[in-house]
């Protein structure tokens, strides 16, 4: 059962509602370039220590290779999670200015 809200409160409301939306959104969006940076730098490391094991033969050669693919690996699933909080706070954002632009039209 919805409660039906004045329309200068709900339109208040929606607007801080969109505020934060809009401000996670930049967080999230700074976080996202970061991360992709990191990555390529790991991604990079990843390289390196795959050369490196190749030529070397040595067991801590393996073991470096191995803790950089597990970080590569680690970045790259957090890069997905962002990606994917940040299609769903675009959804938000639609919505909420449908619901604020609906409140205006009414």
């Amino acid at each position: 059962m919805a409660v039906q809200l004045p329309v200068g409160i709900s339109d208040r409301l929606l607007s801080l509602r969109l505020r934060r939306c809009t401000a996670t959104l930049r967080e999230l969006r700074d976080d996202l370039q970061i991360t992709m940076a990191q990555l390529d730098v790991m991604n990079d490391d990843t390289t390196d220590a795959e050369l490196r094991a190749l030529v070397s033969e040595t067991p801590l050669a393996d073991a470096h290779l191995r803790e950089s693919k597990a970080h590569s690996t680690a970045l790259g699933r957090h890069v997905a999670h962002l990606e994917e909080r940040i299609a769903q706070l675009e959804q938000e954002q639609n919505d909420l200015l449908d619901r604020l632009h609906g409140n205006a039209a009414s």
